[in-house]
């Protein structure tokens, strides 16, 4: 798997300084983390699985969620387990070349299954067996650890882990957890300190069954009654924004290492817009795309823009996605400038402190406090790859679109 994988190699050289590394199941948990990029949700009750899975990785998507929580009604619930153990079932089957020998693999994402209990959990493990090797890990809703209740879901990992990796495949493809911090109790005032304090206490002890957090923006504003329109991004949800700010504030210090994923944006078709739109023209006029501009803003992306831009200055890395068409948005944004790469280059490359003008002569670039930030910008150019020196995020976000064939008005996964 690679970022930007549909690019051709003439292309890839055009556009990237460094281009993005290829990873694997066995690449280091926290270069995976960062790579999952823009991760995109299915329901469980969607027909075809196993299609979806495929069409959406040739398009560009690293990392998948097949759903059986919010997404699935409860009395589909069972229908939408059938669905999921049997599309793991079939993916697991191309995997080791039964279906057709001589074909050539197709493409697949990093794999999740967001369940609603522990029991869940175990039971999809029981019923898939073997194919949890096509599988990078569970998503465990609504996280919070009274009366234990998320040690219950690390006590069933281990149990899988014990019960199916038998020191084949399975060692090599190890299950990790995406929890989502989404409970009332966690943005309640008078609730929201010891909530936070047992889920980081419960997180630090399972720090290596973790491969990234995820914040549940939809259920947190559901306590009182919310919803950002597109016009707004949530960070101007106030109570939601106190709520990411602490929860960066408890697992985003870089001694914790623990990756953020940014909330889900639920806008995908085009309404009419009560506020100006968010996009300068100048970088599209000098990119000579201004009809790029004019789609984005027909279909109101302009806002999910600039809430990716907010995810980052707020130390969030990726997003959940609820429709491909933001995919390519996300990813674009995640690519590492070249301005960016040489500054962290000329941090990391100096030892024992001190300020110098950085490499492009336009900021302090100071080594000791800065080196955080470096070093969490070296990973995610691992990830995402370096732009070239001309290259701009127009010029990848219309790479992207074009070469995926995917029309900001695409249907959804």
């Amino acid at each position: 798997m690679r970022h930007f994988g549909f690019l051709s190699d003439e292309q890839l050289s055009l556009v990237f300084h460094t281009i993005p590394q290829r990873l694997d199941f066995s690449s280091p948990a926290p270069l995976l983390a960062v790579a999952l990029g823009a991760t995109l949700y299915c329901p469980g009750t969607r027909p075809d699985l196993v299609g979806a899975v495929h069409k959406q990785a040739a398009r560009g998507v690293m990392s998948m969620v097949l759903c059986l929580e919010d997404s699935v009604a409860d009395d589909e619930v069972d229908q939408a387990e059938d669905a999921v153990v049997a599309a793991l079932a079939e993916l697991h089957r191309e995997q080791a070349g039964d279906l057709a020998p001589d074909a050539a693999p197709l493409p697949a994402p990093l794999l999740f299954v967001r369940v609603r209990t522990p029991e869940q959990m175990l039971r999809v493990a029981e019923r898939s067996g073997s194919a949890l090797d096509v599988l990078s890990g569970f998503v465990l809703p609504k996280f919070e650890n009274q009366d234990g209740y998320a040690d219950r879901f690390f006590a069933v990992l281990h149990e899988i882990h014990e019960r199916f990796d038998q020191g084949g495949d399975a060692a090599r493809r190890r299950l990790r957890v995406m929890p989502i911090l989404e409970s009332p109790v966690m943005i309640h005032a008078e609730t929201r300190t010891a909530a936070l304090e047992g889920i980081t206490e419960v997180l630090q002890r399972h720090r290596e069954d973790v491969l990234a957090v995820r914040i549940g923006a939809t259920d947190l504003s559901s306590a009182f009654g919310l919803r950002r329109s597109r016009d707004l991004t949530i960070y101007d949800v106030g109570v939601v924004a106190s709520m990411i700010a602490d929860i960066v504030n408890r697992l985003g210090r870089h001694d914790r290492g623990f990756v953020i994923s940014g909330p889900v944006w639920e806008h995908y078709a085009d309404t009419e817009r009560l506020l100006r739109p968010q996009l300068r023209m100048t970088p599209f006029v000098e990119a000579d795309d201004v009809d790029l501009r004019r789609r984005l803003l027909l279909e109101n992306f302009d806002g999910l823009l600039r809430e990716i831009a907010l995810d980052q200055a707020n130390g969030i890395t990726g997003k959940t996605v609820i429709h491909p068409s933001h995919v390519a948005l996300v990813h674009a944004m995640s690519v590492v400038s070249h301005e960016e790469y040489h500054d962290a280059l000329a941090i990391t490359g100096r030892q024992g402190g001190g300020a110098v003008a950085s490499p492009y002569r336009n900021k302090m670039n100071e080594m000791k406090p800065h080196r955080a930030w470096a070093e969490r910008t070296l990973l995610r150019a691992a990830a995402f790859g370096v732009a070239a020196e001309e290259t701009t995020y127009v010029d990848l976000l219309e790479l992207s679109m074009r070469a995926t064939s995917l029309s900001l008005a695409g249907g959804a996964a």
